[in-house]
């Protein structure tokens, strides 16, 4: 059964940085493109940034461009976000997504950002 896990969330404040992990298991991972979606509370999820399968190509929302930078090792079926700079609108729960022929989500890992 394929699982997404994702780790690196918690508590930072304004100004800080973390690191997220997305292991996949039970799937091709080299042929998905990768994702990170994020949930505010009282918001719609968005779109956070995303990866080619190869990896050759990202893209990122506005709202996190140079503060944010997405990865992946296709040998430990692994992607992260690199977040830097935090803000407390960043606060969210963060979601992983793999999308091919079908649609894979996680469970999400909380980020918080407050003094």
């Amino acid at each position: 059964q394929v699982q997404l896990v994702e780790s690196g969330g918690g508590l930072v404040q304004p100004g800080g940085s973390l690191r997220l992990s997305c292991a996949a298991s039970d799937l091709t991972f080299s042929r998905y493109r990768m994702s990170w979606y994020r949930r505010a509370p009282g918001k719609e999820r968005e779109l956070v940034a995303s990866i080619t399968s190869a990896g050759s190509s990202t893209n990122y929302a506005d709202s996190v461009k140079a503060r944010f930078t997405i990865s992946r090792d296709n040998a430990k079926n692994t992607m992260y976000l690199q977040m830097n700079s935090l803000k407390p609108e960043d606060t969210a729960v963060y979601y992983c997504n793999a999308r091919w022929i079908s649609d894979y989500w996680g469970q999400g890992t909380q980020v918080t950002v407050s003094s």
